[in-house]
């Protein structure tokens, strides 16, 4: 097997043939599942795409020529061949490389991507620019099948072929994203497809006849030629030709001639291409082949033997809940954006599969969908990650906030999330869900608050609901009652600081408050686990005459739930206020506590805040 260091070098690269590339990738594929189930991070996508990483190493001239990752997370083997591989032992760390492309990481990376359905419109906007600038080079941008789903993808595909725009598309197409992909366009790519079937089976005449020497050869060239024509002949021209982009396909992607020959292709038509290539993912890894879905994302090593305790995920309490939640109202449905088993519907969607509806990487459609189903009389459960939810803030306000329909959005992995870095922290939503008219928000800080909740939701409430919710354990207080019509008076010891604490952060604000009083220092521990609407009366009572009151959140400052609980203290009360959360800022990557600690949101940090304020006033 050749060191990583010789299969790196830019030279190597471009000389490979057919002979030495099968063994290039084995130590690419070899070096990937060493330290990626050690750092953890996307395994089975980028396993996928060796070959069809390498061939475009080979065929294109970067970093002069421009590649734009779709989501990013299958970048790893890009990364590597593109000369940071010795820093792949700091992969989605704490001031180490990120696990997507990143502009400021290096000149490889063209455009910083991390949400879905996004490559083709960023690579044809690179594409007008360099035809305005008068520029020569290639843009090619990478896409999955489960990717180009997404509404946004449509409307770049529409755009391009009407406008003839020199850019190559690469379709990788393995069927799936996460879980298996779903939908009409996935339907007609099965189509095109033939398949495993016929790749193994053409992949055996291919040896079998190239055992027999030119004659074999030439035979291989005249099927490749005739298939191509049947295919064509027997489908008729494929979607993507009827809206003016060429179609070159299907393309074996672990077959590096075979994608050479159709890049050298590409790089010659004058307008749109689009390459439809089929790849395994978790190719070369049978674990991650068996169960990609699994694989898809990958824990450290060092956390897989953990003790297990008696706490539950946010996630896993839920997919619990709704699962018992449904058989007693027949009228539950679930919808989620192709993250099913990530927001824990597994379950349901095999005991209740007419009630779930998985409509891919799809958030705009699926949350007016909701819409639909709730103005029809059905209870739709919307399960979705924060940093997706972003998509469909005009659907949110338009579709079901202005018609007050009772939806409920179930928002995981809000708040902090860790190693994916910048694109997927969930620290945006309360900014704009507490500012959308007949918007009830809320947000747990522990297993039983968080049950309750539900309950409300959907039991009590007859118009939009979000119950924000973290990627983490759980906490357990046996006294937690949710009172939907006031504030939690956790702890009470005089009135010198108030802490209104925002869902998870109740337990930091706890430690915060034994500091306090071990200081001398009156305090109020409130737990605000309905934000809004906002009791007024309340809150106006709890900051009565108290010298400083703090607001702490897992969210961003400007427009969060510190802000909004400001505005409803009227203006004879002189409590001062601050807002602690994270300040106008994109959070980097690094373990939840690491990020804490860096933006001054652990108990240390808020508690030197308050004394220092404190300490203003003398």
């Amino acid at each position: 097997m050749n060191s990583i260091e010789k299969v790196v070098d830019p030279n190597n690269i471009k000389n490979l043939n057919s002979s030495n590339c099968k063994q290039t990738c084995d130590t690419l594929r070899h070096f990937l599942i060493k330290n990626v189930l050690n750092t953890g991070g996307h395994l089975a996508s980028n396993l996928g795409v060796v070959e069809l990483t390498l061939a475009i190493h080979k065929c294109f001239d970067l970093p002069i020529d421009k590649v734009v990752f779709d989501v990013g997370h299958q970048s790893y083997v890009h990364k590597i061949l593109s000369g940071r591989y010795n820093k792949f032992d700091s992969l989605r760390k704490f001031g180490g490389i990120s696990g997507f492309p990143k502009t400021s990481e290096s000149e490889f990376d063209s455009f910083n991507t991390g949400h879905s359905s996004t490559s083709i419109s960023a690579a044809l906007g690179i594409a007008r620019a360099r035809d305005l600038k008068g520029e020569k080079y290639n843009v090619v941008a990478l896409i999955g099948d489960g990717a180009l789903g997404g509404g946004m993808a449509f409307e770049a595909l529409d755009d391009a072929g009407s406008n003839k725009t020199k850019l190559i598309i690469i379709l990788n197409d393995n069927e799936m994203s996460i879980n298996r992909n779903v939908g009409g366009l996935s339907a007609h790519l099965s189509m095109l497809r033939t398949g495993k079937k016929y790749l193994n089976a053409k992949n055996k005449l291919h040896r079998l006849l190239d055992k027999t020497g030119i004659v074999g050869k030439g035979i291989t060239s005249a099927i490749k030629s005739a298939k191509q024509a049947v295919k064509f002949a027997t489908i008729a021209k494929p979607m993507f030709e009827e809206i003016g982009i060429k179609y070159i396909g299907i393309i074996d992607g672990h077959d590096i001639d075979e994608l050479t020959e159709a890049f050298e292709k590409a790089k010659n038509i004058d307008g749109p291409v689009i390459i439809h290539t089929f790849t395994i993912k978790g190719k070369g890894y049978k674990p991650a082949e068996d169960t990609p879905d699994i694989y898809h994302g990958v824990s450290p090593k060092k956390t897989y033997n953990q003790d297990v305790t008696k706490s539950k995920t946010y996630t896993e309490i839920f997919g619990d809940y709704i699962l018992k939640k449904a058989e007693e109202n027949k009228k539950l449905v679930t919808i989620t954006a192709a993250m099913g088993s990530g927001c824990g519907l597994a379950n349901f969607s095999h005991k209740f599969p007419d009630r779930f509806f998985d409509v891919g990487i799809a958030e705009q459609h699926a949350t007016t969908l909701a819409a639909g189903l709730a103005s029809g009389g059905i209870l739709p459960v919307f399960c979705v990650y924060s940093t997706f939810l972003q998509r469909s803030y005009d659907q949110i306000l338009h579709d079901v906030c202005m018609q007050n329909l009772h939806v409920v959005f179930a928002i995981d992995r809000a708040g902090i999330v860790g190693e994916d870095g910048e694109t997927h922290q969930g620290i945006f939503d309360m900014s704009y869900l507490l500012h959308i008219p007949n918007m009830t928000v809320l947000s747990p800080s522990c297993e039983e608050e968080f049950i309750q909740m539900l309950d409300y939701a959907i039991d009590e409430c007859t118009g939009p609901v979000a119950i924000r919710y973290p990627r983490a354990m759980a906490s357990k207080r046996d006294n937690s009652k949710f009172n939907s019509d006031s504030f939690e008076i956790v702890e009470d010891s005089g009135n010198d600081v108030v802490l209104l604490s925002v869902g998870r952060m109740l337990d930091k604000c706890e430690t915060v408050y034994q500091k306090l009083i071990q200081n001398n220092i009156g305090a109020k521990l409130i737990n605000v686990g309905k934000i809004k609407p906002l009791n007024k009366i309340e809150i106006n009572k709890i900051v009565d005459n108290c010298k400083l009151v703090v607001t702490v959140e897992d969210g961003i400052i400007f427009g969060g739930a510190g802000k909004f609980l400001a505005s409803g203290v009227s203006r004879k009360n002189q409590s001062k206020f601050i807002c602690l959360g994270f300040d106008d800022c994109f959070v980097c990557q690094g373990t939840q506590e690491e990020l804490f600690d860096e933006y001054k949101l652990d108990a240390d940090s808020i508690y030197d805040t308050i004394i220092k304020e404190l300490k203003s006033y003398e």
